[in-house]
């Protein structure tokens, strides 16, 4: 990545400790400490952050520079901005944010999503709006979310990829800020977006669900000793309801032969037909069959019944975890 002259100040700034930071902006006008902070907001938000950039555009600035504390963005934000251009312009900066960073890329809210929310978010659109979202993706995330799609709509949205049709920027940009409205109004449960906090344990839990079981319960004690419901949380996220398409084929049948067919079959309602595959591949066929079979003497179960029945699913998983007897297929 060439960066430029504002990027390179911002990816300064975002290098240094707060106080620093801060003088090396006093004196600007509150356009360019917009435009930088923009900059900042767009390289924390899309990863783009780069260590050895980082470390280069610091020894280009100044050769003496040694090391440097983590920067913290929206404390930077919050009190180098105030004491540089005064509380009213920099509420005003930090409230335009969120719109300038989506003006430049409407696309980031997306590609920071989990493929499962995306998928959701498109379900039910039309193949171009997969078609446009999905060559915005990273290509394996694309591939995660194209194999969730029904087989149907995945020849149209390669179909229409492949085509490469011309599009306006105003019509990709509705397509994005569609999506992004319906990844926003996608329910909160464990199988779709988290917050932030949620997001960043999601993270050590899968690393943590990777290591033998002797060290991970050892680790998992070690963030007890400090924070018990740290502990707690990350235990829970090392198995969540999409991970069900990564478990090795053995460990889920063996995990999957206490569940009652009734259960399995609610659990299994208007799920995403990736999962379904993946269970029905794994069960026997009498299983199957009392699932078609529960499936069809069930009355309109509700959405909240359906994630009642996944999450018991998800605590036998979770069971056999504990015990080291689920394995898993990680990319």
């Amino acid at each position: 990545m060439v960066l430029m002259g504002k990027q390179k100040a911002a990816m300064l700034l975002m290098s240094l400790d707060m106080s620093t930071a801060t003088e090396l902006i006093k004196g600007l006008g509150p356009e360019a400490v917009q435009a930088i902070a923009v900059e900042m907001a767009y390289m924390d938000a899309s990863g783009l952050r780069n260590s050895h950039q980082s470390e280069e555009v610091a020894r280009q600035f100044c050769e003496s520079l040694g090391s440097r504390p983590t920067f913290h963005l929206k404390s930077f934000l919050r009190h180098a901005l105030m004491s540089t251009v005064g509380q009213e312009q920099a509420e005003h900066i930090q409230k335009q944010l969120q719109t300038l960073v989506r003006r430049r890329d409407p696309f980031l809210p997306i590609r920071t999503a989990s493929p499962a929310a995306i998928s959701k978010a498109l379900d039910g659109e039309h193949p171009q709006v997969a078609a446009v979202v999905l060559s915005e993706l990273d290509p394996r995330v694309s591939s995660q979310v194209l194999g969730t799609l029904g087989e149907g709509v995945r020849l149209s949205v390669i179909a229409r990829m492949t085509r490469a049709e011309q599009m306006t920027s105003e019509a990709r940009g509705h397509i994005a800020e569609t999506v992004c409205d319906r990844l926003k109004s996608l329910p909160g449960d464990r199988d779709g977006g988290l917050d932030p906090r949620d997001a960043t344990l999601r993270k050590v839990a899968v690393i943590l669900r990777n290591l033998g079981k002797d060290l991970r319960d050892g680790l998992l004690e070690a963030i007890g000793e400090k924070d018990t419901q740290t502990s707690q949380a990350v235990a829970l996220l090392m198995v969540v309801w999409d991970d069900i398409l990564h478990v090795t084929d053995r460990s889920l049948q063996e995990a999957l032969r206490g569940i009652d067919s009734q259960k399995l079959a609610l659990a299994l309602h208007k799920a995403d037909e990736a999962i379904v595959r993946k269970i029905r591949a794994n069960i026997s066929e009498r299983m199957a069959q009392s699932l078609d079979e529960e499936a069809s003497l069930m009355s309109s179960p509700t959405r909240e019944d359906a994630i009642r029945a996944r999450e018991d699913v998800v605590h036998a998983l979770r069971e056999a975890n504990e015990k080291g007897a689920l394995t898993f297929m990680e990319d």
